[in-house]
């Protein structure tokens, strides 16, 4: 017994150092407390998140197309690939649609902003343009064009994901189109750049903790908790739809490919618990893509469906917009009739697609579908101002769960999941651990982190460890993760 309390000790310090799940919700427990304690100090380490958040950015880009080109080789099937973008914009639109339809049920039931009693003329439309930057959504003819790049140095400079994946498809099928014989360099070239691109990856990630307490301890610190009294309904009812969803996209896992999300969510725990500290998914696309290779996803559909997910799957987006479209009309006294709210629920269909990466994006949204509307006060978005930060957590939580189920959803559509590999994976009879094993081999000096060796393949069955192809004679010996066989 007298040893107890130092081995407890001892436990929780080798955690705090080696995992960083414990060190993000160490972080996420500082941020909590500078910003309730000291709000104004809190507001000064906000660069912090920022910053991470500007460093992930910068090697997205280069990953998808690294991921896909070798994918689309890797697959050695064009046609297969144009398959699974089809039905991964099936399964977009038949996702997104079906969390517009239950936000719109939930608010009618509950009916959020029922007796506020809001006089419009009280509100200041112009407090909207200062969080949009006065911008506007791109039309639908606008986004498709928009998708296609006018210079491939463009679509990297501008972090545009649509465009690189449009750049990469190009240049996956010119690969398979001339062959490993006439261009026998550029495979193992763009194979070894992403190899690259992991390293990097696994440096940044060092920096997580640190983003979780600058960007918790901002938002703890600016908004407080006055909006949970003013808005606790409406809050309580997006995070309620949400589950609910998020409930029904387990059953659909389960229904078409066998596996648990609840499984999922766990071995992807340390993933969700940095992208709620930042309020950002863009920020584990990284490491999302090669647990998903590492589960069993081949990588031309992880490649193309997660990426694509991040601009048509807005599962998490779409609740929180049909409740706050139906919230500020209650607020306002507007009754919207069964025709207007099938209305709400088309323009919204569109508008949501052309969401991603504009700022402020969902009130532009909400405006545009007031407009459409015409019975909606513009001003009236304006109610929304205090809460909308309190949402990113439910929009990223379920516009990230909604991609990767999506992924492994489309992946066994299309013959692209090895599903006993996933099962053993989401056990945890088959050791994981992609991002561990890249930051040892980083710091060890190894050439190639073992996970970043399974981008150059199609997925196989794993191999004993030690017979990585990518060990070097001077690396020391690093345990091959079950992408690496």
């Amino acid at each position: 017994m007298p040893h107890t309390s130092p081995s407890l000790v001892r436990r929780a310090a080798g955690s705090l150092r080696t995992s960083l799940f414990t060190q993000v919700v160490f972080a996420l427990v500082l941020g909590i407390l500078l910003g309730r304690l000291w709000p104004d100090a809190a507001t000064a380490v906000q660069p912090l998140g920022d910053g991470f958040i500007r460093l992930i950015k910068a090697v997205i880009a280069p990953l998808v197309f690294c991921v896909v080109v070798v994918g689309i080789a890797g697959a050695g099937d064009l046609k297969g690939f144009g398959r699974i973008g089809v039905k991964a914009l099936i399964w977009f639109e038949v996702a997104t649609t079906a969390a517009l339809l239950l936000g719109l049920v939930a608010a009618n039931l509950v009916g959020p902003g029922t007796g506020m009693n809001v006089d419009p003329a009280s509100l200041d439309p112009s407090a909207v343009d200062g969080r949009t930057g006065g911008g506007e959504l791109p039309s639908t003819s606008q986004f498709i064009l928009e998708a296609l790049p006018d210079s491939a140095v463009g679509a990297f400079a501008q972090n545009s994901l649509l465009q690189v994946l449009v750049l990469a498809c190009l240049v996956g099928a010119a690969v398979l189109h001339l062959g490993k014989t006439k261009v026998p360099a550029i495979l193992p070239a763009v194979e070894q750049a992403q190899q690259v691109v992991f390293a990097v990856v696994g440096f940044i990630m060092r920096l997580a903790p640190l983003a979780v307490f600058g960007a918790t301890a901002h938002l703890v610190g600016e908004y407080g908790l006055g909006a949970l009294k003013t808005y606790g309904k409406l809050i309580a009812l997006c995070y309620g739809v949400a589950l609910l969803f998020l409930l029904l996209l387990a059953v659909a896992l389960k229904v078409v490919t066998g596996l648990s999300l609840w499984k999922f969510v766990r071995y992807t725990r340390e993933e969700l618990l940095l992208a709620l500290g930042t309020a950002s998914s863009e920020t584990v696309m990284p490491r999302m893509m090669q647990k998903l290779r590492a589960a069993g996803c081949r990588d031309d559909a992880v490649g193309l469906v997660l990426p694509t997910g991040y601009s048509f799957n807005l599962d998490g987006a779409s609740i929180y917009l049909s409740i706050g479209t139906l919230f500020i009309a209650q607020a306002v006294e507007v009754d919207l009739s069964l025709g207007q709210q099938v209305t709400v629920v088309l323009v919204l269909m569109l508008t949501s697609k052309g969401m991603a990466g504009v700022p402020g994006s969902a009130f532009l949204a909400l405006s545009a579908t007031a407009s459409a509307l015409g019975v909606i006060p513009a001003g009236a978005v304006a109610l929304l101002l205090g809460v909308d930060r309190i949402m990113d957590s439910m929009r990223v939580t379920t516009n990230l769960l909604g991609n990767c189920v999506a992924v492994f959803a489309v992946s066994r559509w299309e013959g692209a999941l090895d599903t006993e590999r996933a099962v053993r994976v989401l056990d945890g009879k088959e050791p994981v651990a992609v991002v561990a094993k890249t930051e040892e081999a980083v710091e060890a000096g190894a050439g190639v982190p073992p996970q970043a060796e399974a981008a150059a393949e199609p997925v196989k069955p794993a191999e004993p460890a030690g017979l990585t192809k990518s060990a070097e004679p001077t690396a020391p010996s690093v345990p091959a993760g079950p992408a690496g066989g």
